[in-house]
């Protein structure tokens, strides 16, 4: 009897959750490459303060961590608006 209402509570909560599962996992994937992103930016400076390192202007640093960083946050913001079908499609064969 616990267990019946356990899972009825779980099931109940897990529908009026606004963003589904799936959804959450996109936004954690795009949260990793955002911070992938911020890895690759990470270094190139130079020890010593009056000694100047071209290394913070590598292809890296420059180019590969801005499109990461951008990508995922447009993989956060499509994560978020997404719809999902079947809540959608149920919606207007009722209408």
């Amino acid at each position: 009897m616990k267990q019946k209402n356990i899972q009825k509570t779980n099931s109940a909560q897990e529908q009026n959750f606004a963003i589904p599962k799936q959804n959450v996992m996109w936004i954690l994937i795009g949260l990793g490459i955002m911070v992938l992103g911020y890895i690759f930016m990470i270094g190139g400076g130079s020890k010593d303060p009056n000694v100047f390192s071209p290394a913070i202007f590598s292809f890296t640093r420059m180019v590969i961590s801005p499109i990461l960083i951008l990508g995922g946050i447009v993989v956060v913001i499509v994560a978020i608006m997404k719809k999902n079908i079947k809540k959608c499609g149920s919606n207007k064969e009722n209408s």
